[in-house]
């Protein structure tokens, strides 16, 4: 291999933007040929459009791997490194960035330019100095000349990239990492162009004229503008100092950066390189090298055999692995055509078509295709398989059907940026093959189809590019604000803002809102040149809003003040609920005096508004005369917005006194059984309102739906705040939320349905004791003049009626009726059928059922709002008076005393009972076979075979009407189910929620649901013994906290089950005593005579103690000292409820002394006896 040249050799180096290619052209175009080779497809066209409007399009040649112009006439050759024609003679050719030929990827294609490429009249390198000492090496007659850059470079240091000065370039080494580049600047600065090496020519061309022409001030790219693209660029910013090199990722040399940032800083404009400040600033020795383009030299080149050997594919293959025969070369690794060339040839279908040198040259032809996706996947190895194929069969030309198959599935124009990108690569491919003309029939055909295909897709790319990366109006407010000029702009008086013709978006209140409605980004740009235009209009906006009526403004869902199309203020809490805190919300717009003035005015409006909309309330709480009891009331309520449950206050009302119930009547009170309210307060704007400020003193964001104006009830989901619907007046009642005044008025009619049944069981019973009596006094009348005189005898023996016993005592003291006496032996009935004989369990009930019949019914007094209709409730001066005058009913003892049920004021623990009480139903039911439907309830009386009743014809019996109901029973009616708007099994969970018992349907009582109230006693027992419960939860927790924990206790009881430790009672065990007695139950008899079984420790096992002694004594009646850590055992808590219970008995504990309340009160109940 010959290293000399011909003609003259020179060698320009140095720096960028030294003016090493304008030279280079300049002296082309002096010769009367030339050629010149370019290491980018970008590049070379660019200087081919330059050299064109010099010279012509007939005498200047394009030539690349996927781009071919070759007029004729063409004096003057643009190519790519690669793809220079060198069996051509030309008088000047020219290689630009020769320092390349270290590029472990494409440097052999460089130093094979430089080596064997030579212009027969001057021939000239084009590079960086560190070339310097190759080229000396292998070319010594090389005359080496150095330019000094124009303009001069600095660092700048690292910046955000939200804040990078204009005609700036960012450099990214990754698609990806270019796009979100690109995406970050487009909505802070308004847009950025694009440029990537795999953009096609036309679309790089149209990204770059966008920022040559100021369109853009921004640009991002790969390091593809490192190599000779020029473009007014003052600053360069490197977003990475990393990149993947196709094998590994790597750091970037400093030759590589110095390239990229020479980009700065055109001709005499100097210019600045830095990073972005997610990399950090650079080390100093590097800044250093860059600015002064100091960097370590070139020690060799990479190189690749030339002359091959097409003999065979083993001798081709030894040709490319031949070594290099200079020291300053280094051969280059295998690179993708060898590899693909060495794959190809193990397929033994093709090893019979190699059987001449030019079918090896063939193949090493086809394998040159280049995969422009820079995949090198199996798919491309294929299609390589499949050209080669084609070629060495037939006529040896590619199928025109086969490349129309392929050509047609790339003429689509849709997808992303990526997949426009792809198919642009798999087009680029196409177009290298069709400039093969030996190996296609039509090679100019397929060369225009592939050509427009690419053009199609490269406009359609850089509209998706423009579409993405770009917001024009957002661009041109960019340049318009580094302007010193006022800007056009107005606001219409709807509120939409104008700015240099472009619509920006609206003022809503004080605040911009910007237009999305286009897809624009709606950056700081935007913003602020809105905010110019509107600091101009504030003052007269100001002016208006504080001059505004009340009518303007309005409250939004949120609660917060609107005007002007959108909020201004909001509301905070505060101490009192009723005078939440109102704070101007923050704008732009407003300064710290202009806030104040829409603060003010804002909560003028606010205090005047709920003035407005709950001035029952609030005339309530200015009140001043008022007694202390009504004040306290009063207060709760102006607390609750207007609605108050009973249950927490049933003390302090208890205490109340006739001058404070008038009172509280005079404001429009409503004292029911369940809650205390304002009517109006219940209305749909009173409860918006109220729904508003309960959210904002809880601090909760948005209120729930509301129910719909004119509903009394809404049913509830499951995830439903139902403190929220408890504080706006509807009682959350199973799965319906139910308005206060219809509680009140549901439950009025639950307590007459109980009065009813009750009363008809009453009725039913004095008619059968009637019936009775009239029988008995049939039957002894024939005896009665016999028995005259016996029964004087006996009447002196027998006690007096006017005794008083001990039952009689208990029961006048629960408003018992005195039990009938036992018929005389002479005139004894019959035994009573099943269905009159009571048994046990049923007088027991009906003892108690009766003794709590005046306690157990709810207060009707209370409940005006029974007489409302379902719709609004009715206003405070229709029930007021009623309200304030009914619980004052008539005293109970007189209504006891009369046989009807006493009708008290309720308290909570009567309204309130806890659900799920099911167990208790037998409490209210009734021997009595009487029911709330047939109040008439038929009896078969039997006789005795002996009495005249018998000889008389027999009556026909009544049969009993199916489904009867006991006493205090009842069912849902249609009026109760349309006032809350639910279905029977509905209905039972309203009920239980008001403290009914639920009686599921039973072939006894029926299909359908019933409902019953629960005795007083049984109610007060619930609610101590969960007082109880929890008070001892609470004692026992403190114990656990207070003990010591004894020394490895925690390691001791690791694998103890619960009930077993200390201070967790757990279940009893009888059988850890040895000699426990067996399970069951005692065999009869006596104990068995003898000693005591002895324990394993040898002492006797203690015998059952006395009554005394298990109660916690010993036999000298002291408490008994616990042994266990615990300390003494609490006293026994009193459990309440009555201290006698109901038991009919004849035994008697002792004299009851005449002086005892319960004596006095016989004696006035019995005073018409004696």
């Amino acid at each position: 291999m010959s290293l000399a040249s011909a003609g003259r050799l020179t060698a320009v180096l140095g720096p960028t933007n030294t003016g090493k290619t304008y030279l280079a052209i300049e002296r082309m175009l002096g010769h009367e040929s030339g050629m010149i080779g370019f290491p980018l497809r970008l590049l070379a066209r660019e200087n081919y459009d330059r050299i064109v409007k010099v010279k012509g399009a007939a005498q200047v040649a394009l030539i690349t791997g996927e781009e071919k112009i070759a007029p004729p006439g063409a004096r003057y050759f643009v190519c790519t490194v690669e793809s220079m024609p060198l069996d051509r003679t030309v008088s000047f050719l020219a290689v630009d960035e020769v320092q390349m030929a270290a590029d472990p990827e494409r440097g052999h294609f460089f130093t094979d330019r430089l080596l064997h490429a030579r212009g027969t009249t001057e021939t000239m390198l084009l590079g960086a100095d560190t070339i310097r000492p190759v080229l000396n090496r292998l070319l010594p007659d090389i005359d080496v000349v150095a330019r000094p850059r124009f303009s001069k470079l600095a660092y700048a240091g690292p910046k955000k990239a939200t804040r990078l000065p204009r005609r700036s370039a960012v450099v990214g080494f990754s698609a990806s990492e270019v796009y979100a580049i690109a995406e970050l600047i487009r909505r802070q600065r308004g847009g950025t162009a694009i440029v990537m090496g795999a953009l096609s020519p036309r679309t790089r061309n149209a990204q770059v004229d966008m920022f040559q022409s100021g369109e853009v001030d921004y640009l991002v790219a790969t390091d593809a503008i490192g190599m000779g693209l020029n473009m007014d660029v003052n600053h360069v910013w490197f977003a990475s100092l990393r990149k993947y090199d196709g094998r590994t990722l790597r750091p970037l040399r400093s030759v590589e950066l110095a390239q990229i940032a020479g980009r700065a800083g055109r001709h005499m404009n100097d210019g600045t390189f830095g990073t972005t400040a997610e990399v950090g600033g650079l080390e100093p020795e590097l800044v250093e090298a860059i600015e002064n383009h100091r960097f370590d030299p070139l020690r060799d080149v990479q190189w690749r055999n030339s002359d091959l050997d097409f003999r065979s594919v083993p001798a081709l293959i030894a040709s490319l692995n031949e070594p290099p025969p200079h020291a300053a070369l280094q051969r280059v690794r295998e690179q993708d055509d060898q590899l693909a060339l060495q794959t190809l040839s193990t397929h033994s279908e093709f090893l019979p078509r190699l059987h001449s040198p030019q079918r090896v040259k063939l193949l090493w032809e086809v394998c040159q295709v280049p995969d422009f996706r820079k995949t090198m996947t199996e798919e491309h190895t294929r299609l390589l398989g499949q050209l080669f194929e084609h070629l060495t069969q037939g006529g040896e030309r590619l199928p025109e059907d086969w490349i129309e198959g392929h050509v047609k599935r790339l003429e689509r124009y849709d997808g992303d940026i990526d997949t426009l990108m792809a198919r642009i690569a798999h087009v680029r491919t196409w177009t290298y093959i069709s400039h093969r003309p030996d190996w296609i029939q039509r090679a100019v055909h397929w060369q225009e189809r592939a050509r427009g295909i690419e053009d199609k897709l490269s406009d359609v790319l850089h509209q998706r590019l423009t579409q993405r990366f770009v917001d024009r109006r957002a661009a041109l407010l960019v340049r318009r604000l580094s302007d010193e000029g006022e800007m056009t702009s107005s606001v219409a008086a709807a509120g939409e803002v104008t700015v240099e013709g472009e619509h920006l978006g609206r003022i809503e209140g004080f605040r911009f809102v910007a237009d999305t409605s286009e897809g624009h980004a709606d950056q700081k740009a935007v913003l602020s040149a809105a905010l110019r235009a509107l600091r101009q209009d504030l003052p007269a906006r100001l002016q208006a809003f504080t001059s505004s009526a009340d009518g303007e403004l309005v409250f939004d869902s949120q609660l917060r003040v609107c005007w002007g199309g959108g909020p201004i203020a909001r509301l905070l809490p505060s101490g009192d609920v009723l005078t939440p805190k109102v704070e101007a919300l923050p704008s732009d717009l407003l300064d710290g005096p202009a806030r104040e003035d829409v603060r003010k005015r804002a909560a003028t409006w606010v205090e005047t508004r709920i003035r407005l909309g709950l001035s029952e309330l609030m005339d309530a709480r200015t009140t001043t005369e008022l007694p202390a009891g009504a004040r306290g009331i009063v207060f709760q309520l102006c607390e609750g917005l207007g609605v108050l449950p009973r249950r927490p206050i049933e003390q302090q009302l208890a205490e109340l006194g006739e001058e404070d119930r008038k009172a509280l009547a005079r404001l429009g009170v409503r004292v029911g059984v369940y809650s205390l309210y304002f009517p109006s307060m219940l209305k749909p704007v009173p409860i918006r309102l109220r729904a508003g400020l309960w959210m904002i003193a809880k601090g909760r964001d948005g209120i729930p739906p509301l129910p719909p104006e004119g509903r009394t009830s809404i049913d509830l989901p499951p995830d439903a705040d139902r403190e929220f619907y408890a504080a706006i007046g509807y009682l959350p009642l199973g799965n319906h939320a139910i308005r206060a005044d219809m509680v009140e008025r549901l439950a009025a009619m639950a307590r007459h349905a109980v009065r009813d049944s009750r009363e008809a069981a009453r009725r039913a019973q004095q008619e059968r004791q009637e019936e009775r009596q009239a029988e008995r006094e049939k039957q002894e009348a024939p005896a009665a003049a016999s028995a005259e005189a016996p029964e004087a005898a006996s009447a002196a023996e027998a006690p007096s009626n006017d005794e008083i016993t001990e039952w009689a005592i208990v029961a006048a003291a629960f408003g018992e009726i005195e039990p009938e006496p036992a018929p005389s032996p002479a005139a004894a009935e019959p035994e009573p059928t099943a269905a009159e004989a009571p048994s046990a369990e049923t007088a027991e009930a009906r003892d108690m059922a009766a003794g709590d019949m005046a306690a157990g019914d709810m207060a009707a007094g209370d409940m005006a709002a029974g007489d409302m209709a379902a719709g609004e409730p009715a206003s405070a001066e229709q029930a007021a008076p009623q309200d304030a005058l009914a619980e004052e009913s008539e005293p109970a003892e007189l209504e006891e005393a009369r046989g009807q049920p006493a009708v008290a004021e309720t308290d909570a623990g009567e309204a309130a009972v806890p659900a799920g009480e099911e167990s208790d139903t037998a409490d209210v039911s009734s021997a009595q076979p009487a029911h709330s439907d047939a109040p008439e309830a038929a009896e078969t009386t039997a006789v005795s075979e002996g009495s005249p009743a018998a000889e008389a014809p027999a009556q026909p019996a009544r049969r009993p009407a199916q489904h009867s109901l006991p006493p205090g029973w009842f069912r849902a009616a249609p009026q109760m189910m349309s006032l809350v708007g639910c279905s029977e099994p509905e209905m039972a969970d309203v009920l239980r929620g008001l403290g009914y018992r639920v009686h599921p349907p039973s072939e006894e009582h029926g299909p359908l649901y019933a409902f019953s109230m629960k005795p007083r006693f049984v109610r007060e027992r619930e609610e101590q013994r969960e007082r109880q419960r929890q008070q001892q939860r609470n004692q026992r927790d403190q114990r656990r906290r207070e003990r010591p924990e004894r020394l490895n206790e925690r390691q001791f009881f690791a694998d103890t089950q619960r009930g077993e430790r200390g201070g967790e009672r757990g279940g009893r065990d009888d059988r850890r005593r040895e000699g426990a007695r067996p399970e069951g139950s005692r065999a009869e008899g006596s104990r068995p005579e003898g000693s005591r079984p002895e324990a394993a420790s040898g002492k006797p096992v203690p015998q059952e103690r006395s009554g005394q002694e298990r109660s916690g004594q010993d036999r000298s009646g002291q408490d008994r000292a616990r042994e266990d850590r615990r300390g003494p055992r609490p006293p026994r808590r009193d459990t309440g409820g009555p201290a006698l219970r109901l038991y009919a008995t004849t035994e008697k504990k002792g004299e009851t002394p005449s002086d005892s309340p319960f004596a006095k009160l016989l004696e006035l109940k019995l005073g018409g006896k004696k």
